[in-house]
């Protein structure tokens, strides 16, 4: 009698922030779970409680996203590791640093290239080469809100993300039907110290339905789309409906304290 192993999960950028909330939703469900990391390897609190009480079998793995050898090797690291490659990839690591077409360089847009499309379109074209289940595995992407209606702060990280969604589009058509390929679109979610708590709440009223999303929401709509077999090449967005509105600039330079 054969027996169905667990699925198992890459996380990149899984042991924080929004990226820890995902993989924590995603060890509630039972996924066993591959957690990159890149230079940290300091899990959050709460990620930490959940694997403990779950007690799913995980492991960390680290790689620098920029180097294109250490991508290659991720899947190889994770197989060696659990016996198997992973059915989901979420692809959630990313790098984002402040420029516009004034000061953009050739070096910082390259970078921003290099980990945030090349690395997640290698671990897809990887994933399908190896894959031969019966089963479709499948990768989601975790892009921004941003690129519907993109404006000029932080130019590499918005163009790198506008890319990734592209390749979302174009991955899952020339991958299927071995892997379906579909992406989240969050909207501000975590505040990072350049926010005041009153600039953070008034973001959120700005919004079409009156709020921002939290990690929680993106971890649901990753969930989803993991276990939704007839979807792929889609886009979610979660970002209290920001999508929907033209924002002159970035959302640290809004609302702020006066």
């Amino acid at each position: 009698m054969s027996t169905t192993l667990p699925k198992l999960a890459l996380v990149t950028g899984g042991t924080r922030r929004v990226g820890a909330a995902i993989s924590a939703h995603l060890a509630r469900a039972g996924w066993e779970l591959a957690l990159h990391y890149g230079h940290n390897a300091n899990m959050d609190a709460e990620l930490s409680a959940v694997l403990t009480g779950c007690q799913i079998p995980h492991a960390l793995f680290a790689a620098d996203l920029s180097d294109s050898d250490q991508v290659q090797a991720l899947l190889t690291a994770i197989r060696a590791h659990f016996g198997r490659l992973p059915h989901l990839i979420v692809n959630n690591a990313s790098l984002f640093e402040d420029d516009d077409p004034t000061t953009v360089t050739p070096e910082r847009l390259m970078h921003h290239y290099a980990v945030n499309v090349v690395a997640p379109v290698l671990l897809a074209s990887r994933l399908a080469e190896q894959w031969h289940e019966s089963t479709s595995a499948c990768v989601i992407n975790i892009l921004d809100q941003r690129i519907a209606q993109p404006h000029g702060d932080q130019l590499s990280y918005t163009l790198s993300k506008q890319a990734l969604g592209a390749a979302t589009d174009t991955l899952a058509r020339a991958l299927a039907p071995k892997v379906r390929v579909n992406a989240v679109a969050p909207g501000l979610t975590l505040p990072t110290p350049d926010y005041s708590t009153a600039q953070f709440e008034r973001l959120g009223t700005m919004m079409p339905l009156a709020r921002l999303p939290s990690p929680a929401d993106i971890a649901d709509a990753v969930a989803y789309l993991a276990g939704a077999e007839a979807v792929t090449g889609q886009t979610i967005f979660v970002d209290g409906g920001a999508a929907m509105r033209t924002f002159d600039r970035d959302f640290v330079h809004l609302a702020r304290d006066s």
